[in-house]
């Protein structure tokens, strides 16, 4: 194995580290928001059952590895500027606390790259319109209608039984549902990686085409995503779990189920859909189907043109990476410092407005110049936490001070 093939491999465990955290929010934001599992426990938790989950399927990743573009029209230098524009990509969001697609990053790097080095002869455009853009565009509505669905049967169910009861309830019953969507995430989002290292084997003759992921590659990213994951990606949770929506345990519980169905079916068909979305758009679509719970479309607006500009700036990210990376081994290595230089420049900016565990499930977290000066505030949130919900009773935020 070359040392150019290593350096991709690596890259690709690193881009699924930095999927970990980015997406832990999808599984426990609403858990940890309504008080049902402590912030640590519940990130501990979800990286375990992601490392579960990537050994349950291995049929996403042979829609990257053996579908969306030609591994024989590419090189391992070509994948790796894809991989660099999608770390870059998830990076840029979690600083500023947005929801994005780790998914649609990668698959935006990869096709941005392949395009730039092989035209786009080389990419399967009828695989990326059925099972790449055709999931962003219906997975967050389906979600969306399945939570709203729920939410209104979980609050018909809990108008009649005692507060405290229903409150403990749902909580509990959220420690299950969350852990569903944890597994699910690790079976759909783990896949990604299998595939594109898969799929750099493969460019390499160290696999035929269409071969499956090797055990060591399966378990290799399952641990990678998994460390991520257990690492918290606080700021994401943080605008997930109280920025959209006050979120109570019966609306949460709702928007949980709908996430790990949506997902888990997905995984099953072998579609490469976007977990963020699919969690997101449950999470708007329960807090619609709640009366007394108020939605921040101005926050929900940010994050769906978020969602819209993931595939091209990856694309544009990756193709220059590529085309750089592709002048040998020199560009190679420039590309690979730039990334470095400013992954630990934006880690220098996030430590300057941290959002911690202790801190995430607070009304307000200081925020970035950048996001005060785009409005990005609660609002009137910290008073709306002060009502009730007059549907089981239960203030809408009391139980996120149990963390």
């Amino acid at each position: 194995m070359s040392t150019l093939v290593i350096a991709v491999v690596l890259t690709a465990l690193v881009f699924d580290f930095t999927n970990g955290f980015h997406d832990t929010a999808n599984a426990m934001a609403t858990s940890i928001a309504t008080g049902a599992l402590r912030p640590r426990v519940a990130v501990v938790l979800a990286g375990v059952l992601n490392l579960i989950g990537a050994f349950l399927s291995v049929q996403v990743a042979l829609t990257i590895s053996s579908g969306l573009v030609d591994e024989a029209r590419i090189t391992p230098a070509v994948i790796f500027g894809g991989l660099v524009g999608a770390i870059l990509w998830n990076l840029v969001t979690w600083l500023l606390g947005l929801p994005s697609s780790s998914s649609h990053a990668l698959f935006g790097g990869l096709i941005g790259a392949t395009w730039v080095f092989a035209g786009t002869g080389a990419i399967n455009f009828s695989t990326v319109a059925g099972k790449v853009l055709l999931p962003l565009a219906l997975s967050p509505v389906v979600a969306g209608v399945v939570a709203l669905s729920a939410t209104w049967i979980a609050y018909r169910i809990a108008a009649r039984g005692d507060r405290r009861t229903i409150t403990s309830g749902f909580q509990r019953a959220q420690i299950v549902s969350a852990s569903m969507i944890a597994l699910a995430h690790g079976t759909n989002d783990a896949q990604k990686t299998m595939g594109v290292i898969t799929l750099t084997l493969i460019t390499v003759g160290l696999l035929p085409a269409h071969s499956a992921p090797p055990l060591w590659v399966v378990v290799a990213a399952g641990l990678a995503i998994a460390a991520g994951t257990a690492m918290g990606g606080w700021r994401i949770i943080h605008t997930l779990g109280r920025r959209i929506s006050d979120i109570a345990s019966p609306q949460g519980f709702a928007a949980e189920t709908a996430s790990a169905a949506v997902i888990l079916s997905a995984a099953h068909l072998g579609f490469a859909l976007s977990t963020t979305q699919v969690a997101s758009g449950a999470v708007l679509g329960s807090a619609a189907g709640r009366r007394a719970g108020p939605v921040r479309w101005r926050v929900a607006g940010r994050m769906v043109a978020v969602w819209l500009l993931t595939l091209p700036a990856a694309a544009t990210v990756g193709a220059l990476a590529a085309w750089v990376a592709a002048r040998g081994t020199v560009g190679t290595v420039l590309v690979g410092a730039v990334l470095v230089v400013a992954s630990a420049g934006i880690y220098g900016l996030s430590r300057r407005t941290p959002v911690t565990a202790a801190t995430v499930t607070a009304a307000t977290v200081t925020e970035l110049p950048a996001q005060r000066s785009q409005g990005h505030v609660l609002g009137n949130s910290a008073a709306a936490e002060q009502g009730a919900d007059p549907q089981v009773g239960q203030p809408a935020a009391a139980a996120g001070t149990a963390a």
